[in-house]
């Protein structure tokens, strides 16, 4: 396995952000991850799946290593389902099209999602009303510390919303190498979140299918969301927050344009986007669309921050700072990132 020293890893995040590593190397194998691993004990340690959630502030004085163990393999089923264990190294929008393929059902609505499968379970990735935590079975990881691999299964996991152990009770201890995914022999479809019936309808779908509800979703996200191959962006930056029913009823007065999704426990889901949209750097201007440099807000969804060409990573953080300054100060809503920082 090669080791390569002070490189480039622009192209290893979809940020486009020109950030140096001062080791790099590929695994494909545990034993690979392992030998790397003893070899450097006294190296700071970044693993690295698609690149699609982090956002490099500055160079990474350590080894990071690219994440490139793959496989997909039927490992059992039953009446209802098909057990599906795959390698964290594979395309993750790949491997919910060989599904499609093979008629297994439950991940359709997770179409063009960017990143590897290894980081969809540390994210709890979610889109149109499907979480991973509704198709996840287990995972083995690596542990760092202890040398061993070990098996995680749903409650192990404590998925949130965006959230999971590894992010942060387990942070930078474990590898994931492979999950394992639940898949429904029959679909039982989900249309019901966001524009995919409207978009269902423009297609001339009159019978279902996952084919179907995936090309929805990939025409909406199209449609909404910049290709990083274009444009330098991780997707959503910021989380939708929560907040209290009786906050939300004071908010609504204030604000009577807000938009909130009403969830268990008399708690309101906000929509990030829409807060971020409603501010600015100054009175009477909106993020949306903003650019400084090449750092900007993209005009087409608030929630997404891009890079247009050169911009450092520095510069996009600061850019999410005034974002949650200006959103604090008009909303009293305290928006957290989604994406990692480095």
């Amino acid at each position: 396995m090669e080791i390569q020293k002070s490189i480039s890893i622009k192209q290893y995040n979809s940020f486009g952000i020109n950030a140096h590593a001062n080791l790099f190397a590929k695994f494909s194998s545990i034993k690979e991850l392992e030998e790397q691993v003893e070899l450097n004990r006294q190296t700071p340690i970044l693993i690295l799946g698609g690149g699609s959630n982090l956002l490099f502030t500055k160079d990474f004085g350590g080894l990071v290593l690219k994440n490139e163990i793959t496989g997909i393999k039927e490992i059992k089923e039953d009446e209802h389902h098909i057990y599906v264990q795959v390698g964290a190294g594979e395309n993750w929008h790949q491997f919910v099209l060989h599904c499609i393929r093979k008629g297994w059902a439950g991940v359709e609505n997770l179409s063009l999602i960017p990143g590897q499968v290894g980081a969809s379970p540390m994210q709890n990735i979610g889109a149109y009303g499907v979480e991973l935590k509704n198709v996840f079975y287990s995972l083995e990881a690596w542990h760092i510390p202890e040398k061993k691999m070990v098996n995680f299964t749903l409650n192990d996991c404590e998925f949130g919303y965006r959230e999971s152990v590894f992010k942060k009770k387990f942070k930078d201890q474990f590898v994931i190498t492979d999950v394992t995914f639940r898949l429904n022999r029959i679909p039982q479809f989900n249309i019901s979140y966001g524009a995919i019936a409207q978009e269902l309808e423009k297609m001339g779908v009159k019978d279902l299918s996952l084919q179907a509800v995936s090309r929805a979703v990939i025409n909406i996200r199209s449609s909404k969301l910049p290709d990083p191959a274009v444009i330098g962006n991780a997707g959503s930056f910021f989380k939708n927050p929560e907040v209290g029913y009786a906050a939300f009823e004071m908010l609504k007065e204030k604000h009577p344009g807000i938009v909130g999704y009403s969830l268990p426990h008399g708690h309101v889901k906000l929509a990030a986007g829409w807060l971020i949209e409603h501010c600015g750097p100054a009175a009477g201007t909106s993020w949306k669309g903003y650019r400084k440099g090449d750092a900007g807000c993209h005009e087409q969804q608030a929630l997404v921050l891009v890079n247009y060409g050169n911009a450092k990573g520095s510069e996009i953080y600061d850019l999410s700072e005034a974002i949650l300054k200006s959103v604090a100060q008009k909303f009293g809503v305290t928006l957290e990132r989604e994406v990692n920082i480095i």
